[in-house]
Formats: structure tokens, sequence, C-alpha cells
């Protein structure tokens, strides 16, 4: 008895396996993300009888971006890629060469696939390889910079390509201040109105090739500034009500970074799932102060230079929502369950840190002289 037991047990798992073996593969479809249509695909594995899943968007590069989870129950899919703040859900048709479901990465979007043959899947093109690092001794400049006045439509970034080209949309001088010299707008007085009001679009190639480090490339900047704009400031200290970030007892709970410690801090989406990759603590800081909240924020973890990875999820109030850009009308937590807590409980639970108001000591910047930019 105790055999034939025993050999069921076998049975079942081997079954088990074969259930879950029936989705392995490779799927593609489209997904339509705005005027763009991507193309994806996701290779379905298993390993020690668990699903894995990697996914490939061919049309941004083609690198591989693996599932932090997969499952399947039943003809229920479900995946979720935590390093882009990423979730796939869908139902398996029922002869098994079909996925209806959909791409949710802050905001809902169709995605239906298809089992693909060896005759039909689409190629993954080779990963482009590892930007070249600029040189940590180099002291760069902007040797071309085109500044033109931004379309009424744009919408602001700061973007800097492997190859080191630094491209501004909708960015006023204060906003190029403010990343400069890593200030809130607090922190800047004097200059004329237009400061704040006129709005440019950047082009700018370093004399030196490879991806700058932030300091590199905030130090071209603050040149740039001056070069073009005939900025002059002098310093001041001025105490005032600022945002502190500091550990809970309990430590942090975030992650080092794994990977390209000496490359630039990433930040990308919003309050839905704020994305932090290879960030210290104080650019982290910068990010808020510029972004997010309504005065300066200072780092007082003592974590120094040390990088981070990590995802940030809060509901915001109406003031965090307009700055992050998100909808004003944004429901507070305690009309949805479902919502994520506020900004400052969200740092709490989730990074293990603590955002305080408080006062302090901080480098106020004045202006002297501004000028609007010079001929390209």
């Amino acid at each position: 008895m105790k055999r034939l037991m025993l050999w069921m047990a076998a049975l079942a798992t081997a079954g088990s396996a074969l259930h879950a073996q029936n989705i392995t593969g490779t799927w593609q479809g489209s997904l339509k993300a705005g005027p763009q249509e991507l193309r994806i695909v996701i290779k379905i594995s298993l390993d020690d009888d668990k699903l894995k899943a990697v996914m490939y968007s061919i049309d941004q590069g083609g690198s591989p971006i693996s599932a932090s989870a997969f499952t399947k129950d039943g003809s229920t899919i479900k995946m979720t890629i935590a390093a882009i703040n990423g979730g796939y859900e869908g139902r398996l048709s029922a002869d098994g060469n079909a996925i209806t479901g959909t791409w949710n990465q802050g905001a809902p979007l169709p995605l239906n696939l298809t089992r693909a043959t060896p005759a039909t899947e689409w190629a993954i093109p080779e990963p482009p390889p590892p930007p070249k690092v600029m040189a940590a001794d180099a002291t760069p400049v902007f040797e071309v910079a085109t500044i033109k006045p931004s379309k009424p439509d744009a919408r602001f970034s700061i973007l800097v390509n492997p190859s080191g080209l630094l491209t501004t949309t909708d960015c006023s001088v204060s906003d190029l201040v403010k990343f400069a010299y890593d200030l809130h707008p607090r922190q800047i007085t004097g200059g004329p109105a237009w400061l704040e009001t006129e709005k440019y679009d950047i082009t700018a190639k370093a004399d030196v090739a490879g991806v700058p480090s932030i300091k590199q490339l905030k130090a071209m900047m603050q040149k740039l500034l001056a070069d073009r704009f005939q900025l002059t400031f002098h310093r001041d200290k001025k105490e005032l009500s600022v945002y502190a970030i500091t550990v809970v007892k309990t430590g942090p709970k975030i992650a080092k970074t794994a990977a390209n410690p000496n490359g630039l801090p990433g930040f990308g989406g919003g309050p839905r799932g704020l994305s932090v990759r290879n960030a210290t603590m104080a650019e982290f800081a910068s990010m808020l102060q510029a972004n997010i909240l309504e005065k300066p924020v200072v780092d007082q973890t003592g974590f120094a230079s040390t990088r981070y990875d990590f995802i940030l999820k809060w509901t915001p109030d109406g003031a965090q929502a307009q700055l992050a850009g998100a909808a004003a009308t944004a429901p507070p937590s305690s009309d949805n369950a479902d919502a994520p807590p506020d900004l400052f409980t969200a740092f709490q639970q989730q990074l293990g840190l603590k955002l305080e108001s408080t006062k302090a000591p901080v480098d106020v910047l004045v202006i002297d002289r501004v000028e609007k930019p010079s001929a390209n």
C-alpha cells in the first residue's frame, strides 16, 4: 500500500509539471502604446517545476527583461516584472494557442499573445553593447549645443542617450539651474520673471566620448548656463522648512544596485510606481524636491555614495499630483481600499525610510545676472 501511494504521488507531481508545460514556449503579440506599436515576445520555460518568463520588447532594442513572478492557475496567466513596474494578466484559450490579456505599467493596455512556431516567431535583435562610460577624471564641456524655444505641447524631460548626447525638452532656465546645482525652487532667488516661464529644448554633445557621470553632467550644465545664458550668481545660507530623509529603527528595505554602479541614475513613472534605478539617496532627494515635493529635501540617511534600486508607490495629495504631472483629482487612499498609502506612509512601509518635515540651514543661490540664450 505504501508503494502504491508513493507511485500515485509521483504521478501527481508529473501531471502537475505536464500541466504547467503546456504554457511553455514562445509567445508574441503587439502592444499599442500611443501612436507606436511595440512587438512583444515572451519566452516561458519550466525550471525545477517552476514557471519562468523572459520578456523582450524587440522594437526597443530587444534586451531581455526577466519576470520576477509568473503563474498559471487554470487558464489564468499572471506575470510580474518588478524591474519596470509592469505586469500582465491574461486567459489561455481552450486550444492552448492564444492568450487574451492586459499589460499594465501604470495604465492598462490590451496585449493579446499567440503561440509562435519556428516559422512564425519574430527575430529578437542582439542586445546593444553596454554604453561606454566617460573617464572618471575627465572634465568635459558641451562642444556643441543647440538651444531652441519649446513647442507648446512639449513635455518636460532631461535625457542622456548611450552615446552621451544630452537632450532636454520644455525646460525653463529655472529648471536647468535646479538640475545643475541640485536646488529646490525655494533655494533660487532673484532673476527676471521669464526665468520660469520661457521654455527651451536643448541638444548638446560633450567634447569627450562616453556617458558622463551625474557629477560631470551637472558641471557641463553649469558651464552651459554661464556661457549661453550669461548666468552669474552668489551663494547665501538660509534656514528653511525642509523634508529630511532618515532611516527607521528597523533599517532600510531597499536593495543596493547590482549592476552598472558607475552609470547615471534613472527615475521613471510616477505615483503609481516610481522606478528608481542606480541612485544615491542624495540624488533621490534631489529628484523629489525638483518634481514631487513643495519643500527642499535633504538626505540624512548617512548612506553616502551607496546606490539603490527600488519602486515606490503612493497616492498623491493634490499638490503632489500637480507637481508629479498626475491628475490633480487623484482620489485619496481613504476613498479606495486598493489605492497605495500616502507618500509618508509609503516611505516607511516600502523603503524602510522616513520623510519628516523639519527646519535646516540650506544653500540659497541668488541670481545676479541672466540673459536669454545666445544664438546657436
